[in-house]
């Protein structure tokens, strides 16, 4: 039996780091998207006040599997 799966890309933030912005951005997927099965995160950037960083940014594609 073969598998279709499908990819879509997500852009994420968090003022902890960009492993959080990764985790909210599958939690936050896994709301409206059933079987994730990986996330790839393509670009990490990050906003910058002053000489502080306020904001971790990602830019991820997350897979999942279609049901039949």
């Amino acid at each position: 039996m073969s598998q279709v799966v499908k990819v879509v890309e997500i852009l994420a933030q968090s003022k902890k780091g960009w492993e959080d912005a990764a985790q909210d951005a599958v939690k936050m997927a896994g709301k409206t998207i059933k079987n994730i099965k990986s996330i790839n995160v393509n670009n990490m950037s990050a906003e910058v006040d002053g000489d502080k960083i306020v904001n971790y940014r990602i830019n991820a594609k997350i897979s999942f599997v279609l049901d039949k």
